[in-house]
């Protein structure tokens, strides 16, 4: 039995093509069944333009990575979660705690040497991409007592990109003035608190 597939690869539509031969005494068969992809596109949000080229008008010029290294891959801190479970016997405190869970169930981030990820939403297809190049400013806000933290990342347009309960926050927040180049000064901000 053998099977040969006639597409390329960025078609939607897929055809096989397969050529049945037995040693029955009837002729083979051939039989063609096309499958279509009706999957949902998902859309990317980049910040910067990916398709510019690099302006190589400086002497020493620098290599791009050929690879992206994960330094951090995780959702909200599973503190934030105990801390409101246990806070959201209140009435008062209930609707915090909602966020919480839908935070630590439907929120990852994700900071690896070209790029900043957010993904979210209940199927996971809202995402957020920004490179280290377009951050102008970060600041973290302490929650708890210090064991989880807000990261607030300030693109050079002026937008305000708030992380949530992010574990290891101190640690990642110098990891993105590194990577975008600035000094190494991470700013706190705001009261410690939940």
């Amino acid at each position: 039995m053998a099977a040969s597939s006639s597409t390329s690869i960025l078609s939607p539509t897929t055809t096989i093509v397969h050529h049945h031969s037995s040693k029955l005494p009837f002729t083979s068969t051939s039989t063609t069944t096309t499958f279509t992809n009706n999957r949902p596109l998902t859309r990317l949000h980049v910040s910067t333009p990916t398709n510019k080229p690099a302006n190589n008008n400086t002497t020493t010029s620098t290599k791009k990575p050929t690879s992206e290294t994960v330094f951090f891959d995780g959702g909200a801190h599973y503190g934030d979660l105990a801390a409101n479970l246990v806070l959201g016997f209140t009435l008062l405190w209930l609707p915090l705690t909602l966020a919480a869970v839908f935070r630590a169930f439907f929120l990852r981030y994700r900071f690896t040497n070209l790029r900043v990820t957010v993904i979210s939403g209940l199927t996971g297809q809202d995402r957020s991409d920004f490179s280290y190049k377009v951050i102008k400013d970060v600041q973290v806000v302490p929650r708890f007592i210090g064991e989880w933290g807000d990261i607030i990342i300030t693109l050079r347009d002026g937008t305000k990109v708030d992380l949530r309960s992010v574990p290891k926050f101190r640690e990642i927040a110098k990891y993105c003035l590194s990577m975008a180049e600035k000094p190494a000064v991470v700013k706190e901000a705001g009261t410690k608190g939940f």
